[in-house]
């Protein structure tokens, strides 16, 4: 009967195990009013990296602004759902931490280097975005 236990318990850990990484959807939280904005697609890049793309809305009333004019780079003018606003992020070491890449905030146009850390076994994403000394964190949930 123990060994039954032992087994169930192991199989129901496992999924949970095997989300401790930022692969899959995400439902961004604003930092300000706790509402959810959007939901956002990381997937493995094929080049040792992460990227991720803005699959959907979840602003009750949709930015009067569909594009990004505002960004500076590749993304000027391109439509925001389906946007890819995370770039090249990478495992570092042995924690389940993925940093080097790039987000990008299509409200201000503005690049960031980024960190994302996996946390309460997956569940949510810490999402950091870093220009010098100076960070704002977001913690994402992981749609099921």
């Amino acid at each position: 009967m123990n060994r039954l236990l032992f087994v169930a318990a192991l199989l129901a850990a496992g999924p949970a195990l095997a989300q401790m990484t930022p692969v899959g959807l995400w439902r961004s939280i604003d930092d300000h009013t706790g509402q959810a904005r959007a939901e956002i697609a990381i997937k493995d890049n094929g080049r040792g990296g992460l990227n991720g793309k803005v699959e959907r809305s979840l602003q009750a009333s949709p930015s009067p602004e569909p594009n990004c004019n505002l960004c500076t780079d590749d993304r000027k003018g391109q439509a925001k759902i389906g946007l890819e606003i995370i770039r090249d992020a990478k495992k570092s070491g042995a924690e389940p931490l993925w940093e080097g890449g790039t987000i990008l905030d299509p409200e201000n146009g503005k690049t960031y280097k980024l960190r994302l850390t996996p946390i309460e076994g997956g569940a949510r994403l810490q999402v950091r975005g870093y220009i010098g000394p100076f960070y704002r964190t977001q913690v994402w949930q992981r749609v099921q």
